[in-house]
């Protein structure tokens, strides 16, 4: 018998009780199988005890089941970036980009298996046009208007902004990750914490106009292809508002 067998049909009203309980589900086997290749409507319904028509009801295929599970994850993270970030006020624009990417280390320090999820987990392939609405948006825009700031601020950039904040992004991340394979707890906070610090000196100037050296460029390649992602989400936001 299959864990979620036997489970009572949901009273009438009490749809948003079972979407909890799909998402809780998802997240369960995600962790357990550690990717999504196993993961089907079908097998989501079996573990809750439902059908996948009652999945269907609420999630239009298994991308949007996958990213509302861990939506609330990265919005969990977000959170304490932009925490992190007003804090940091004081010091600047620089300070608080800097207060960004400890938020983002330590959040991945403090939560191993979330992390994992979020982010060393297979998840499903989807469309070009579809990725910019992957939930994990609030942290890339929030590490670029935290760069945009600086930019505009006089610190100089050594790549355009989409640029700098997916750079910052991904290095952050690969620090991350070799701390989870290679280690079992927090101890190496100060070095990943340092990291980040060398992370953000190659990616921005000391201080504003602090040389010529800097040439903050308006695009690349790269800036313009996160852009047009962007972009894409946001013609979806129009449209959504416009039904």
């Amino acid at each position: 018998m299959s864990r979620g067998a036997g489970r009572a049909r949901s009273p009438r009203g009490q749809g948003e009780q079972l979407r909890r309980e799909i998402l809780t589900a998802v997240n369960r086997l995600l962790a357990e199988w550690g990717g999504v290749e196993k993961l089907t409507m079908r097998a989501v319904a079996t573990e809750v005890g439902t059908t996948a028509a009652s999945i269907y009801l609420h999630f239009a295929d298994k991308t949007e089941l996958v990213w509302a599970a861990l939506s609330d994850k990265y919005a969990e993270l977000a959170a304490r970036m932009a925490a992190a970030d007003a804090a940091a006020v004081p010091g600047g624009p620089r300070e608080r980009l800097r207060a960004q990417a400890h938020a983002y280390c330590r959040f991945s320090l403090d939560n191993p298996g979330h992390y994992r999820l979020m982010y060393e987990v297979r998840q499903p392939e989807v469309d070009f046009s579809r990725i910019g609405r992957h939930p994990s948006r609030l942290v890339s825009e929030s590490f670029r208007t935290a760069f945009t700031h600086c930019r505009e601020a006089g610190y100089g950039l050594v790549l355009p902004v989409e640029q700098s904040a997916q750079t910052l992004w991904s290095g952050l991340h690969g620090e991350l990750s070799l701390s989870h394979s290679l280690f079992f707890d927090a101890s190496t906070e100060s070095l990943v914490l340092e990291l980040a610090d060398g992370l953000l000196d190659a990616l921005v100037a000391r201080d504003p106009a602090h040389d010529q050296r800097w040439p903050s460029p308006a695009e690349s390649p790269a800036s313009r292809r996160i852009r047009s992602m962007m972009i894409r989400e946001n013609d979806c936001a129009t449209e959504r508002n416009d039904l």
